[in-house]
């Protein structure tokens, strides 16, 4: 891979990588928040919300990169006033030169978001979707790409997450063939010279890439191929894509009574009390699991048989509704998000590890909680 100082927009392609906007509801605002894309990447720190502590604390540990889960900016601004508490945030950002990014409804709905964050911690297995929101795209790329180079070829592709069918990777088709081609004066061939027509062996592979991924899959694709102007095709397919959607739903290894479950998550989710509804003797063995606010899920966890659904924002007669309908509700608050501080981090340092690159990644420790526990 060409050696490269990576900038803000290589970190934010890893995001999408995890989770596409093209995932995120209409009504959200997903990706740059404030900042640049260009600039370089020196130190990065993950954080659910965007408050003046947590800037104040990049700027402290030297943080050029905030990666939020709440977007800082979530309804449109007519000015800046710098007076208000998001315009002193806003200052503060642009006078240190500290970019933020926010992946919200995006990294809940993702594969390996917040809520299957929140499954593994819980314990739920075998968790599939509560409610489908929308299925990818599908294209095939096929590449050109001389013999020396196939396998290496394959390689790159395969780890930017093209040729993936279920459960195999590295599904490409191959076929042999003869290319040809005139290196024009003021170009710099891989193989051939100036004004001489060329003939290489060359092979045409080809894959299938989700279109969240199309944009990451060409720039690695172009990286690892050694001509100097790279042809390949893309092509859209009628095959049906992934479904993706909010919430997961799954059970537990055995049932538990509720207030054993109540106590568990209080423990795994590191909160220090939770509200719930129901008989705290029932068995639960199957729960719906919605980080943020779920409860205009209610009836929806129900109809696919959650015996519970843990969840924050309750109100007070959504819960009543949901006693009436045989759903008892654990509601441990909106902060249980903070799973995604520990789980962005894991995602790009591995990510990083793939690429090879190397870029200091922070928790941020300060405590966005509003709500104090008496």
């Amino acid at each position: 891979m060409k050696n490269k100082t990576l900038n803000n927009y290589d970190i934010f392609r890893m995001i999408e990588k995890l989770a596409p906007k093209s995932l995120a509801y209409e009504w959200d605002n997903v990706g740059l928040q404030v900042g640049s894309y260009n600039n370089p990447v020196k130190k990065i720190m993950i954080t659910l919300d965007v408050m003046e502590s947590v800037v104040d604390e990049a700027i402290d540990n030297g943080v050029n990169l905030i990666i939020a889960h709440h977007p800082l900016l979530f309804k449109p601004m007519k000015q800046v006033n710098i007076e208000t508490a998001q315009g002193k945030i806003i200052r503060k950002l642009l006078n240190n030169e500290i970019t933020v990014y926010a992946a919200h409804t995006n990294l809940d709905i993702a594969d390996g978001g917040v809520n299957d964050m929140l499954c593994e911690l819980i314990g739920i297995e075998s968790s599939e979707i509560l409610l489908e929101s929308t299925k990818e795209k599908l294209y095939k790329i096929a590449v050109y790409v001389p013999e020396s180079h196939v396998n290496e070829m394959r390689e790159s592709l395969s780890m930017s997450g093209a040729g993936h069918i279920g459960n195999y990777s590295h599904c490409t088709f191959q076929a042999k063939g003869q290319g040809t081609f005139k290196p024009l004066p003021g170009t710099n061939p891989y193989i051939g010279s100036e004004n001489e027509l060329e003939f290489v062996n060359e092979v045409k592979m080809e894959t299938i890439v989700q279109q969240s991924n199309l944009q990451n899959v060409i720039k690695h694709m172009i990286e690892a191929h050694p001509y100097e102007e790279v042809a390949y095709d893309i092509y859209p397919l009628e095959n049906e894509g992934k479904q993706y959607g909010i919430g997961r739903i799954g059970t537990l290894e055995k049932p538990v009574d509720l207030k054993s479950l109540c106590e568990h998550v209080k423990n795994v989710l590191d909160v220090p009390a939770l509200r719930v509804t129901g008989n705290l003797n029932k068995k639960i063995k199957k729960i719906a699991v919605l980080g943020g606010s779920g409860e205009k899920y209610i009836r929806t966890a129900k109809q696919n048989g959650a015996d519970a659904f843990i969840t924050g924002d309750m109100t007070f007669h959504i819960a009543q509704e949901a006693e009436q309908i045989g759903l008892s509700v654990i509601d441990p608050g909106h902060y249980i998000e903070k799973v995604m501080k520990k789980g962005t981090k894991e995602y790009l340092e591995q990510q990083l590890k793939i690429e090879q690159k190397e870029v200091e990644i922070l928790i941020s420790t300060s405590n966005t909680e509003p709500f104090k526990f008496m």
